[in-house]
């Protein structure tokens, strides 16, 4: 077997039945016995692309393009059940990287639309912050313009912001302890600020994080950012300066995100993953997590359930 293919389902909604996991693996070439991962939520099916294929290298399977298509046939065959689908060759798997977004990934908000809510501009900056992450308006200039808005705010309510409004999104802190306890390196990169970037990265679990540093002066929001923004190419410039700190080829890092900001470090990363993401996002990531929570990404390494980490 040269390839696997991950099915995940919510979890305790016991939707991935043996039924659907019988009819997926007739849809797979040489596909093998189904490999419980953990039982009614998540298994592994390995198969061989060759054995349906033999005049062609098994080098053409191993693309994006391939796994991508072989996603569609199993959403498509299967009747768009509410599982989550990731094809990918065996072979390096688990991976030695993680780059993970923060706002609407690693964490169910989006931080500067909270801080707005404080001056009463929630609506307005969150109808921005949402066309920067479909890709519809550069990100470096609609947070330099949503920032602007927060001057004047007392520094102060980013404490209650992250006590009262931001929650974790589940699966987060196993995603990351598991792949810190098997030797991988864990850094959150955030196009949000430091101010939350560094707390919640801490209590997450992460090695490193990187963010935008909100200018305070007197114990208030200046209304700016230092410069330069940590945006779209910031992004991709951490993906490639922790891969080359580490030693470790593109191949061996995975990255997740929701936004347009992410696109550039989840198609240069070994497996770039859209977390309930905008459709552009979706439509080029190389896989998509929209009904599993985070730990999805355990499952699509090869991890069984008893083998995550939360504490």
């Amino acid at each position: 077997m040269t390839h696997v293919a991950t099915l995940v389902g919510a979890a305790g909604a016991g939707t991935l039945t043996p039924e659907i996991l019988a009819a997926a693996a007739r849809r797979l070439p040489g596909a093998g016995e189904p490999i419980l991962l953990a039982p009614g939520e998540a298994a592994d099916i390995p198969f061989a692309p060759g054995a349906a294929h033999g005049n062609r290298s098994e080098a053409a399977f191993a693309d994006a393009g391939y796994c991508k298509a072989a996603v569609s046939v199993l959403r498509i065959g299967l009747g768009a059940p509410p599982l989550d689908f990731f094809v990918q060759p065996l072979a390096g798997r688990r991976k030695k990287l993680l780059l993970a977004d923060m706002d609407s990934t690693m964490i169910g908000q989006e931080c500067i639309d909270e801080l707005a809510d404080f001056v009463g501009l929630k609506a307005r900056v969150a109808a921005i912050t949402e066309r920067a992450m479909r890709g519809e308006i550069a990100f470096e200039p609609a947070l330099r313009e949503r920032v602007a808005l927060l001057a004047g705010l007392d520094a102060g309510v980013v404490d209650n912001a992250i006590e009262e409004r931001i929650t974790l999104t589940p699966g987060a802190t196993a995603l990351v302890r598991t792949m810190r306890a098997h030797g991988a390196y864990t850094a959150l990169v955030s196009g949000g600020f430091t101010l939350f970037a560094s707390r919640i990265g801490e209590k997450i679990g992460f090695d490193e994080n990187r963010a935008n540093e909100l200018l305070v002066e007197n114990g208030r929001l200046v209304g700016a950012v230092r410069e330069p923004i940590l945006g779209k190419a910031a992004k991709l410039a951490t993906l490639q300066d922790l891969a080359a700190r580490l030693e470790l080829a593109l191949d061996e890092t995975l990255a997740i995100g929701d936004g347009a900001n992410d696109l550039a470090m989840l198609e240069a990363s070994g497996f770039g993953v859209a977390y309930r993401a905008k459709p552009a996002v979706a439509a080029a990531a190389q896989a998509r997590i929209d009904h599993a929570d985070l730990t999805a990404l355990l499952y699509a390494q090869g991890f069984r359930s008893d083998e995550f980490v939360t504490d």
